[in-house]
């Protein structure tokens, strides 16, 4: 099978509008043959909660060692997005795919590892600025649900906010903490608009689950008076 049939079925299950989305498939449909028959999905996941601790750990090495440890935590959202970015993407590549297992899994995860960098933030934040860190896992998390409830509106699961998914997140906090090593306290600041930023999106993304809401609503509405 050619590499653009095995990219279009890895990726059909789901619809991604991010930037990266296109170079992101190619390299997850590099990696995944590659990937040794001993390590499972939930190997994966285990690599990209590894990750996440990673990310968390250059916080906590940077607030108490040295800041440029702060570098750790690119390597680790590397890590983490290999593991999170592949571990469905390879049971299904392996016909070996669990649905709802791998759905809750997915979400439980992303959780778990939000609050885990969150918390190392706050950790490494300057005192007036560690509230910040709070609003950002709370911001996060709001996003989180609006793509649950929007996967049981419409059946269809997104990710993506639009032109930006959790790799373009990624790499932005990446870039954030790239500056942070070389202009000291900028992260505070950084955080404060990622967090005004994010607060926008979702007040624009609650605003179209509702329209979505609606228009389902009447939709069955109409479907139950036509069946009477």
């Amino acid at each position: 099978m050619s590499e653009s049939k095995i990219d279009k079925k890895l990726f059909q299950d789901r619809k991604r509008t991010n930037i990266l989305s296109n170079p992101e498939q190619r390299l997850i449909t590099f990696f995944l043959p590659r990937i040794p028959s001993w390590i499972s999905s939930d190997g994966l996941t285990a690599i990209g909660f590894f990750g996440s601790l990673m990310i968390m750990c250059s916080f906590l090495l940077a607030e108490y060692v040295n800041r440029y440890l702060l570098l750790l935590a690119i390597v680790g959202f590397f890590v983490q997005w290999f593991g999170d970015s592949l571990d469905g993407r390879l049971a299904f590549y392996r016909n070996k795919s669990r649905k709802w297992y791998g759905f809750a899994l997915d979400i439980v995860m992303d959780w778990v590892s939000t609050v885990m960098i969150g918390l190392g933030y706050v950790f490494y934040a300057a005192e007036d600025f560690k509230y910040s860190g709070f609003a950002l896992v709370a911001l996060y998390g709001w996003a989180m649900i609006i793509s649950q409830l929007r996967y049981k509106i419409t059946d269809k699961y997104t990710i993506d906010a639009g032109l930006l998914g959790p790799t373009e997140i990624r790499v932005i906090i990446c870039l954030v903490l790239l500056l942070e090593v070389f202009v000291p306290f900028s992260i505070n600041y950084c955080v404060i608009v990622i967090c005004v930023i994010l607060f926008f999106i979702n007040i624009a993304d609650t605003k179209k689950l509702l329209d979505m809401g609606d228009a389902r609503d009447k939709a069955e509405k109409l479907a139950k008076g036509e069946k009477k």
